[in-house]
C-alpha cells in the first residue's frame, strides 16, 4: 500500500460505539475472543460491517464449497487485491481451522501452481472472474463445471468477491494493522 490514502476515522471499540455497531462488535468479541482491527475500522459505517458479515456468513454456510475450497476462493481474492490483512487472517484460518494442506496454502499465498487439480481450477476461475470483471468465457465456465462445480457456485464466487472487496478495500484505506493472532501469517506482495 505505497502512497495509498489513509482514512483518519478512529478504530471503534465496544465502548466507543452504539446501536448495531456495538452489537456487532460485542458478537465478534464473544465469538472470537477479541475485536479484529478490521471490524473496529469497518464499523465506522455499520452498514458496511453488517453487509460484510452477512455475506461472509452466507458464503461460509451456504456456498456448497468445502472449508478448503472456501479458503482457496477467499485467499485468491485477497491476493488479487493485495490485501495484507486478509491474506494474514485467511492464512491463519486456512491453516488452523479449515485444514488447508500446507503446500496448497503456500501456493495460494505465492500465486504458485496448486497440485490439487480441482482446487487449481477453482482458484483460477476465481482469479479470472476478478480479472475479467465477472465475464468468464464459455470455455472458462465449462472448465469450471467440468471440474465438478455448479453454475450456482459461480454466483457464490460473486458473493465472495463482493464481501472480500468490502473488506480488502476497507483495509486498504485504513491501512489496517494485522492482529496479533494473525502475525505468524503476515504476507507481503
Amino acid at each position: 500500500m505505497k502512497n495509498t490514502a489513509k482514512l483518519a476515522l478512529p478504530a471503534q471499540m465496544i465502548d466507543s460505539t452504539e446501536g448495531t455497531g456495538k452489537t456487532m462488535l460485542e458478537t465478534a468479541k464473544a465469538q472470537l475472543g477479541f475485536v479484529p482491527n478490521m471490524y473496529a475500522n469497518m464499523v465506522n459505517s455499520p452498514g458496511l460491517l453488517e453487509t460484510y458479515l452477512l455475506g461472509y456468513n452466507r458464503f461460509r454456510e451456504e456456498s456448497g464449497f468445502t472449508p478448503v475450497e472456501q479458503e482457496a476462493v477467499l485467499l485468491t481474492i485477497s491476493r488479487f487485491h493485495a490485501c495484507t490483512y486478509c491474506m494474514a487472517a485467511h492464512s491463519m484460518i486456512a491453516d488452523k481451522m479449515s485444514k488447508v494442506p500446507a503446500e496448497v496454502l503456500q501456493a495460494l499465498r505465492t500465486g504458485g501452481p496448486i497440485a490439487d487439480a480441482k482446487l487449481a481450477v477453482l482458484s483460477e476461475f476465481t482469479r479470472l472472474m476478478l480479472e475479467q470483471r465477472g465475464n468468464p468465457t464459455t470455455d472458462q465456465l465449462n472448465a469450471f463445471k467440468a471440474a465438478g462445480y455448479s453454475e450456482r457456485q459461480v454466483l457464490e464466487i460473486v458473493l465472495a468477491i463482493a464481501v472480500k472487496t468490502l473488506s480488502n478495500y476497507s483495509n486498504h484505506v485504513f491501512h489496517t494493522e494485522v492482529d496479533a493472532p494473525f502475525q505468524k501469517y503476515v504476507w507481503e506482495q
